[in-house]
């Protein structure tokens, strides 16, 4: 989710962040109010910082898990699952998608347009 739509959308985290507890995930961090800020990433030469939805380890490894809601601003989020996707990899860490009914399609539309190979998890 881009900033813009973290504002309107906290229920959302809240929800994802519980079902992620229920999942045996420890050291949550989350971009809502009441869990730490999962460290931000810069773009040097502009003003675009991405930070991950949620942040958790599981098995001594750790996940990036980022929410997927209909955006007017798909190109960001792109950019975002993109970067997202090299960083997990470059460090053997794991990248999740969640994402919620009504969002499936726009969803898989975003990750066909990335060329991104990813099992969503719908709730």
């Amino acid at each position: 989710m881009i900033a813009l739509d973290k504002i309107e959308n906290q229920k959302f985290i809240q929800e994802s962040v519980s079902y992620i507890q229920n999942l045996g995930y420890e050291n949550i961090k989350a971009d809502i109010d009441g869990y730490d800020t999962p460290k931000a990433y810069h773009r040097k030469g502009t003003d675009f910082t991405i930070i991950p939805d949620i942040v958790a380890e599981k098995a001594g490894r750790k996940h990036y898990f980022e929410i997927s809601l209909k955006s007017e601003k798909p190109n960001l989020l792109k950019s975002k699952w993109r970067f997202l996707d090299v960083l997990t990899r470059m460090k053997d860490n794991r990248f999740k998608i969640i994402t919620y009914r009504g969002h499936y399609k726009f969803t898989q539309d975003m990750l066909e347009d990335i060329n991104l190979v990813k099992d969503v998890i719908k709730l």
